[in-house]
């Protein structure tokens, strides 16, 4: 057995499950979950319609490549989304999700051959940066976000001594929890040190369409073209279309950037056996081809957000984020709670599911930057955001 399993820690939800063990639940109060960031609303009928019309293809084994026209359908969403030029065979590679891109991505990056491999990730983070650092036989390092800064991540805790040893920078924007988008200067901070110390920056970019404001977020492509970089030299960016296009389902997204790692990666994909399914490939030229579904999407979690986080607001320090469909809310010092017994006790009387904010984050120098927050999905219709948000509210005025 592979030793490195050990390293791993319990999943959030498997932790969730555990914290929720033997609450009995309100029989007058109907269940809401805002714990995981399932996306909920309906799929588009013609990804649906694109996916049936292409299973003529599981008869021939698929390309680890995929199929010229998928990788030059992501590389006009690229262009039309963000400005930049790439070459679909050169620059772009379809994956099964984000999710197992970025865990496959880790294994062809990091050599850990040294002993003292290094990957850094933000603190709080997806939990797939952390499992595929440890079992790429490498170590994380936990770069904290400061809430006075909008959750931008402090870069500059950094030490010397790990800059040194580090060999990929996971990267998050807009961020999973706290929906922070990094801006320009950011990159080009980080574009820096890449250059001075060698490390590969691997960004994770799901949330990308979500957004709020008129300005779409900037993407690491986008970013790294505006200063120049027009060979993306070690940068991989990551795109999802399960939050895009509610697809969660189909399994499918591609990375793009450097030719150099695209190329190495597709020699790991190739072995690994990371082929996508030849009507997944036809499902996904149609989604990505099409912008409509996702001007319709995104309408549909402004109006959510719109309405769920006034109320919030008035008993949580919360507010609107940048991006993304997750609140990041603190719980009120005065309920004299942690952030898991705050989520138990208000399953135990509302019936209403959120995840704490520790269970996304690792302590670091005796701080855990996510403890006293709860991460709320508003993933579901209006309305039962809505509810869930008045039953919060109640919560906590009947507890101060």
């Amino acid at each position: 057995m592979n030793p490195l399993l050990s390293r791993l820690q319990p999943y959030p939800f498997e932790r969730l499950r555990q914290l929720f063990a033997g609450v009995a639940l309100p029989a007058d109060y109907s269940p809401i979950s805002l714990g995981m960031g399932e996306p909920r609303h309906p799929t588009p009928p013609f990804i649906k319609e694109a996916l049936v019309s292409s299973l003529g293809g599981l008869a021939s084994y698929p390309a680890t490549a995929g199929e010229p026209r998928l990788r030059e359908a992501c590389a006009a969403w690229l262009h039309r989304r963000y400005g930049v030029t790439v070459e679909p065979t050169a620059h772009v590679l379809p994956v099964n999700g984000s999710r197992e891109a970025l865990f496959a991505f880790a294994q062809t990056v990091l050599d850990p051959t040294g002993g003292d491999a290094v990957a850094v990730c933000p603190n709080p983070f997806y939990q797939i940066y952390e499992g595929a650092t440890l079992l790429a036989g490498a170590t994380p390092y936990y770069a904290p976000s400061d809430p006075a800064r909008n959750f931008a991540v402090d870069w500059d805790s950094v030490p010397e001594a790990v800059w040194q040893k580090t060999q990929l920078l996971f990267v998050c924007s807009p961020g999973n929890p706290t929906g922070a988008v990094m801006p320009l200067a950011e990159w080009k901070k980080l574009f820096a040190l890449s250059d001075r110390y060698g490390f590969v920056i691997a960004s994770d970019e799901c949330y990308s369409e979500i957004y709020f404001q008129g300005e779409p977020p900037l993407g690491g492509l986008e970013a790294a073209a505006r200063l120049g970089r027009t060979d993306f030299r070690n940068l991989v960016s990551f795109t999802s279309l399960s939050k895009r296009s509610n697809v969660p389902g189909l399994r499918s997204g591609f990375v793009a950037g450097d030719a150099a790692l695209i190329k190495a990666f597709l020699l790991y994909r190739t072995y690994h056996g990371g082929a996508m399914g030849p009507a997944v490939q036809g499902a996904s030229i149609a989604a990505w081809n099409d912008e409509q579904h996702v001007t319709e999407n995104r309408a549909l979690y402004r109006k959510k957000f719109a309405q769920v986080t006034p109320l919030l607001a008035g008993v949580m320090d919360v507010k609107l984020p940048d991006a993304g469909f997750y609140l990041w809310a603190r719980v009120p010092d005065a309920l004299g709670m942690t952030d898991a017994e705050f989520a138990r006790a208000l399953l135990a009387q509302y019936n209403v599911t959120v995840l704490p904010g520790s269970y996304l984050a690792r302590e670091a120098g005796g701080v855990n930057p996510g403890a006293q927050r709860v991460r709320m999905a508003l993933v579901a219709d209006t309305e039962e955001c809505v509810e869930a948000a008045l039953r919060i509210v109640q919560f906590i005025q009947s507890r101060t």
